[in-house]
């Protein structure tokens, strides 16, 4: 099969002809239909992810049709179309698996990194894992949802019920996440590197009532702050512009380091917590 394999960190992809992947037990072989490019692969390719699989075919945003299936792969038929998200593998049987906390088990597996991906002809993966992908939506269409979608979803989620909810960096996961917001009725403002007003008339294209560059404070103080851009300096300036008794919320799986902040604007019942991986009650 055709694939692209990243062979070591900060190196060009490699295109090259692959064994086809049989599946094992429990597993789906998918003829890839989609599989759409995440920042996280961005970071394992750049070397800012450590310790990927090597060589590895990266890419978890999968969409595809089932071709073949394990023994004990019952959930799906061939023909079935699937999608196939960062999460690909937990013990099931740690703390975190059984409190409904999978995205933190300590021996999770993740698609493009620990398990070969979807920047490929066929690829394998755990019919546990896959979900049913909706005829409403095209290929191209639903493959970020596997991921931009999922995590911009439970980073929406661990917000609460804030109304006046900033966004910090206006990418894939965040154009998602403001559809999401504006259909819930919340008022949504846009944060953009300075100067690019393209990313400030697509938010306000999709709902924001204020777009404008991250070193600006917004009209008024938000009830809560979800960061995409994988910048440390944001965590400051949202922290800065949410309210008391506010939350910040950083959704991204990498970030450049945070710098020193004074105590002021995180006092006041402010709450600054991360998101980690996604779990598939998100899906």
């Amino acid at each position: 099969m055709h694939a692209q394999l990243l062979t070591a960190a900060r190196r060009p992809l490699v295109a090259l002809e692959l064994p086809t992947p049989r599946p094992e037990p429990e597993q789906l072989l998918i003829a890839v239909r989609a599989c759409a490019v995440c920042r996280t692969d961005l970071h394992i390719v750049d070397g800012e992810l450590a310790d990927p699989k090597l060589p590895l075919v990266p890419g978890h945003e999968i969409i595809g049709t089932v071709v073949e299936k394990g023994e004990a792969a019952d959930r799906f038929a061939i023909g079935d179309r699937v999608g196939v998200p960062w999460l690909g593998w937990t013990c099931g049987v740690c703390k975190y698996c059984r409190s409904g906390q999978e995205n933190l088990c300590d021996r999770a597996r993740f698609t493009g990194y620990q398990i070969d991906g979807g920047y490929a002809e066929l690829t394998v993966a755990d019919e546990r894992y896959c979900f049913a992908i909706d005829g409403r939506y095209g290929d191209v269409e639903a493959a970020p949802l596997m991921c931009a979608g999922l995590i911009g979803y439970r980073t929406l989620r661990l917000a609460g019920d804030a109304e006046r909810l900033g966004i910090y960096g206006f990418g894939a996961a965040a154009h998602i996440v403001a559809q999401v917001a504006r259909h819930q009725g919340r008022r949504l403002f846009a944060f953009t590197r300075p100067g690019d007003m393209a990313a400030q008339d697509f938010a306000r294209s999709l709902g924001a009532e204020w777009a404008g560059h991250s070193t600006v404070a917004p009209p008024e103080p938000l009830d809560a702050a979800l960061i995409f851009a994988p910048v440390g300096a944001l965590v400051p300036a949202a922290l800065a512009a949410t309210r008391k008794g506010g939350t910040v919320v950083c959704g991204g799986i990498h970030m450049s380091d945070i710098p020193s902040f004074p105590y002021r604007i995180l006092w006041e019942e402010r709450v600054l917590r991360s998101v980690a991986n996604l779990t598939r009650r998100d899906a």
